[in-house]
């Protein structure tokens, strides 16, 4: 467990202002959902800026502790995660300035109002800063170890889920076109060029999160692979903690195998849903062969997990062989 405890004085500044930065906006754009009734694509305006306030809160947190990790490579994460803080920060605020202005602001292609032609660059060269920046801290991560086997596992297959999850975005932005106009909250025809939705492009979204229930979402794998990491890095400490109480969890190699079937699990998980909306399918609409896909992937994962506890167990239980006395 104390390769997790680390002092926060010693996590990366940048990232630990970004993660402050956006963990304020959450309960400023929550005010705005209780006093502004303007609406986009029939959600509040201040919906989109709540839910990037909150995700990048977690994940520059979780940056910001993860590169206090590095034993090689340290003065280039330091500067890379710096560039992702303040690329984070510019594509966060940009969003919050378009919502306080009623309109959107991905996939606008409006070519009348001026401060959108002036903020969609930033949107669009800003998530491709943030994914080259996740690519480089990945790449220093994997060239080296962070910590114990459990501890490895785990930030190693979230921050390839996280990146995955980046690229997801870059995809639907180029994949597929939908050019149509919509109505913002100002009540101003606005082109846009794309959509979130697969199969109906701007879908009839779900509370809070805004996933289609009418089609396909890209939005929905993404959610899952980004967060992937903090989910095992969770487990993991989980398991440490555990490793006090249980004596067959005490062996670092019986954590990580732990870690590594959640995370084959997981990686599952993603790819299910992926293919789902892929297919212009709803996440709360999954047909046969997506609920057959889902049952698969939960039956390896629960063998896997199984064999290792029975292993693990029958290993700590097992008597000491005897030790023969030579006279």
């Amino acid at each position: 467990m104390t390769s997790f405890l680390t002092p926060v004085r010693t996590w990366h500044r940048p990232l630990v202002v970004c993660a402050l930065l956006m963990l304020g906006l959450v309960p400023a754009a929550g005010v705005g959902l209780a006093v502004d009734d303007r609406t986009l694509l029939g959600e509040s305006v201040w919906v989109k800026p709540l839910k990037f306030g909150f995700a990048f809160a977690l994940y520059s947190g979780t940056l910001a502790w993860l590169l206090t990790k590095l034993r090689k490579g340290g003065r280039l994460g330091w500067w890379v995660g710096t560039v992702f803080a303040l690329a984070a920060i510019v594509e966060v605020a940009t969003i919050t300035v378009q919502a306080a202005r009623g309109t959107i602001s991905h996939f606008n292609a409006n070519q009348n109002d001026p401060v959108t032609l002036a903020l969609v660059p930033v949107l669009t060269y800003g998530v491709m800063i943030i994914l080259i920046a996740q690519l480089i801290i990945a790449v220093v991560v994997l060239i080296q170890r962070t910590g114990g086997a459990a501890l490895n596992r785990a930030i190693r297959a979230g921050l390839g889920l996280a990146t995955f999850g980046m690229l997801v975005p870059i995809y639907w932005m180029v994949a597929e076109i939908n050019p149509r106009t919509v109505t913002d909250a100002n009540g101003e025809p606005v082109q846009m060029y794309q959509g979130h939705g697969i199969g109906d492009p701007d879908g009839n979204g779900m509370p809070l999160t805004g996933w289609s229930v009418s089609g396909g979402d890209f939005r929905v794998p993404h959610f899952f692979a980004l967060h992937g990491i903090q989910v095992l890095l969770l487990l993991a400490a989980a398991l440490a903690v555990l490793a006090g109480r249980h004596a067959w969890l005490r062996e670092e190699k019986v954590r990580a195998r732990l870690v590594g079937a959640a995370a084959l699990g997981y990686t599952g998980l993603v790819a299910t849903v992926t293919w789902q909306a892929g297919r212009g399918q709803s996440l709360i609409h999954p047909d046969m062969a997506t609920l057959t896909t889902a049952a698969a992937v939960l039956l390896v994962t629960a063998a896997a997990t199984a064999w290792v506890i029975v292993t693990a167990r029958r290993v700590a239980v097992a008597p000491l062989p005897a030790v023969q006395s030579h006279r």
